[in-house]
């Protein structure tokens, strides 16, 4: 107990857009690269048939070289390895990250909980050494549900050894945040990194770097 609140004891972070680069940032270099009309990624994200995609994907029911051929014809770009030019600029958050070491090392549990998009041919994941930076890593491929559906909140915990009530959860997604906060996580929506570095020290109660 600090200041009157008590510190979680566990941080739980999403990998797309809070531990890299804010995503509707990735999406507009994207377009940009590809000489595409602004607006061309979401139409087809928001098009069900973009939607079940996604979904497929992130639950490990498709190849990503099923989503890049199917993806991009749904966009009109060709499919040659998709995955890898759209998150070309998933750059790392270097602020966000930094706070999850110094958390870590404070004693802190951190733990990574990701709806992936696959591994193969293209690893958004590799270079973050995550395995290694964090407690636990649970991407919902790995388990055929997704976020945010509360099986995939249990798994993280579970692996943790935490219960939701002491753990921060920290996501760019509303309904992600939203339905982890109906776990009893204190949940953060986070699509600043200087923003989430600032609000986690805070709750952490961690010393300025």
């Amino acid at each position: 107990m600090v200041g009157g609140h008590k510190v979680p004891r566990g941080v739980v972070f999403d990998f797309f857009g809070v531990l890299t680069a804010n995503m509707v940032e990735v999406i507009h270099w994207f377009e940009a690269r590809e000489r595409i009309r602004p607006g061309t990624f979401l139409a087809a994200w928001a098009d069900p048939r973009g939607q079940e995609l996604f979904r497929q994907l992130e639950l490990g029911e498709i190849r990503q070289e099923d989503w890049n051929s199917a993806f991009g014809a749904l966009m009109g770009v060709k499919p040659d390895n998709l995955m890898a030019r759209y998150l070309h600029d998933a750059f790392p958050a270097y602020p966000v990250l930094s706070l999850a070491r110094q958390a870590r090392d404070a004693g802190v549990q951190t733990a990574v909980l990701s709806n992936s998009l696959g591994r193969q041919p293209y690893d958004p994941y590799a270079g973050f050494d995550l395995d290694g930076a964090f407690d636990a890593v649970v991407l919902s491929s790995d388990h055929g549900v997704r976020k945010p559906d509360p099986e995939l909140f249990g798994v993280v915990l579970d692996c943790l050894g935490l219960t939701a009530g002491e753990c921060v959860f920290v996501d760019d997604s509303e309904a992600n945040v939203e339905a982890a906060a109906a776990l009893g996580f204190t949940a953060l929506l986070g699509l600043d990194e200087q923003v989430v570095a600032r609000q986690l020290r805070e709750l952490l109660c961690l010393p300025a770097l």
